[in-house]
């Protein structure tokens, strides 16, 4: 199976897709100036107590309050709230973890108002991230993530992947670990770890040490609340956790990116750092690799897949329904039950798909076809957990209801993925009414004749729809051509299957999109069109 990543990276998001044999299997987007995400770390203060839910309300500088269970302080809670009171009380010294005294663990059944007091101040890390309605979730159980090792601190045990097979290479990795480990640090080994050399998990030990330093010594400083500690880099952060040497090539389209990801693969895979290749082509990258078709047929409401048959999701605040449909299958055999079958099968199959895709979690019901035997709803069962075995969030699936359906409950951290897959009309801005399609591309001359006539720009390209490239270019003498006669040249005209029919967008030579909007496109009342340029940048 060929395996390639495909980083698309813009002024204010970066998207990650996995192609597995060319066919879009997981996509990830991370806002590169997203605040409260998984793994952030904050000096946060508690707001109040809510002793029936044994939960607190925290201030972490979020809209809405961060919410801490009682489960969440972690058994060392009472060593964590000694090292963070000292750690904030003198602020001329910093306190030594690998000094002082584990104390006690504290009761798993105890109460949140023994433990925390409005007003005090917290050092929280957010577990989970604001979705919908809710702030984020919180835990003050620390820990930094590295791609072998994950430092804990206030801990004192070592945890092993279960993945790690060998008791030999357990017991190889817990000594190692053991030997180099400060004290009062806890570590679990990843699956990683695994046949790695000592001095490859010592420089990682060092840097995650180092990590937990800095973030006490910036917190000892800081207002409250205030970030203190988060990734480097978020591209790596999530590369970090989805990378594998087995990829055959990396695409990036960013050069400052591209430096990123080399300087993260010559670390944990040194022979594959020529993987990592750098795209400057003028077609949108996910437009070269076939990623934009796949993204608009994968997350509209209804998803087809083989011989006719398809799927409707719907989601809801408490979970996702998945509705199992036969369509009008072309090869559909006589045999009603073994139809089925291979219906529910197949749509196991693309489920499982969408639920990585989109990062689909909570609770999830699938509606599957109905089928009479018990060895038919035996075999579906097994096929599903066969094939969600590869998903990297927990989850559990269990067998087949009286019903039909199928309960499936996974883990969320983040707020599932939703693509809105239909288009906003470019000609009326969701008005109702049209300006003549047969005069597009008048209109779509006159902008670019405004560009290098009035606003003397040179260079620019003008990004159409894919079809009206293929009409502007056809001929023996193109409408283009003609165009760059008349007008000049200086602008390039170029395909992009992101846009709408009749939809355009000109980038300049700075990767700055001009918005050549027009009033009468704006206000309908207008009856005067005076063309205004706008130079903004692609994030608005």
């Amino acid at each position: 199976m060929r395996s390639e990543l495909i980083v698309d990276v813009q002024k204010n998001e970066v998207s990650i897709a996995l192609l597995e044999d060319s066919r879009l299997v997981s996509l990830q987007k991370e806002s590169r100036n997203l605040a409260y995400a998984v793994g952030d770390i904050y000096l946060a203060k508690v707001k109040k107590l809510m002793p029936g839910l044994n939960a607190a309300f925290v201030n972490v500088g979020y809209e809405k309050d961060a919410f801490l269970h009682y489960l969440d302080l972690g058994s060392r809670f009472e060593s964590y709230s000694a090292f963070v009171n000292e750690l904030l009380t003198d602020k001329k010294k910093l306190p030594q973890l690998s000094k002082i005294k584990l104390l006690p663990e504290i009761d798993k059944h105890g109460t949140i108002a023994d433990r925390l007091s409005p007003g005090q101040e917290l050092l929280v890390q957010i577990v989970k991230e604001p979705i919908s309605s809710k702030g984020p979730r919180l835990t003050t159980e620390i820990s930094f993530t590295g791609r072998f090792l994950v430092l804990i601190p206030f801990c004192d045990k070592i945890s092993i992947s279960t993945k790690i097979k060998s008791t030999e290479e357990k017991r190889r990795l817990k000594q190692l670990i053991d030997s180099i480990r400060p004290k009062n640090f806890g570590v679990i080994i990843r699956t990683s770890a695994e046949g790695k050399r000592v001095a490859e998990l010592n420089n990682e030990m060092k840097t995650l040490i180092n990590c937990w330093e800095t973030t006490i010594a910036k917190a000892q400083k800081a207002a409250v609340p205030s970030l203190i500690f988060e990734e480097e880099s978020r591209i790596v952060g999530v590369l970090r956790d989805i990378f594998s040497p087995s990829f055959e090539d990396i695409h990036v389209n960013d050069p400052e990116i591209k430096d990123q990801i080399d300087k993260y693969v010559s670390l944990i895979a040194p022979d594959r750092k020529d993987i990592v290749k750098l795209y400057d082509g003028d077609q949108p990258i996910f437009d070269k690799f076939n990623i934009t078709k796949q993204i608009k047929s994968s997350f509209g409401k209804t998803v087809s897949f083989k011989s006719g048959s398809y799927i409707i999701i719907e989601h809801t605040e408490a979970l996702h329904v998945i509705d199992v449909n036969s369509g009008n299958r072309a090869k559909a055999t006589n045999d009603q039950e073994s139809n089925a079958l291979e219906v529910n099968l197949r749509a196991a199959d693309e489920i499982a798909r969408q639920l990585r895709l989109r990062d689909m979690g909570g609770i999830i019901v699938i509606d599957f076809i109905d089928m009479n035997k018990a060895e038919h709803r035996q075999a579906l069962y097994d096929h599903m957990r066969e094939i969600m075995a590869n998903d990297r969030a927990r989850h559990n699936i269990l067998p087949l209801s009286k019903f039909g359906l199928m309960q499936i409950t996974r883990q969320r951290v983040r707020p599932a993925l939703d693509i809105v897959t239909t288009e906003t009309c470019p000609s009326c801005y969701g008005k109702g009414e049209v300006q003549p399609s047969l005069l597009f591309t008048d209109t779509l001359k006159e902008k670019i004749e405004y560009m290098v006539n009035s606003l003397k720009m040179r260079n620019f390209k003008v990004y159409v729809h894919p079809f009206v490239d293929a009409y502007l270019k056809k001929g023996l003498i193109p409408m283009v051509t003609r165009w760059k006669y008349k007008i000049g040249g200086g602008f390039r005209i170029l395909p992009d299957q992101s846009l709408a029919y009749l939809q355009y967008k000109i980038i300049d030579q700075d990767k700055n999109e001009i918005d050549l909007k027009e009033e009468k496109d704006l206000d309908s009342s207008s009856t005067k069109s005076k063309s205004k340029a706008n130079t903004r940048g692609t994030e608005e």
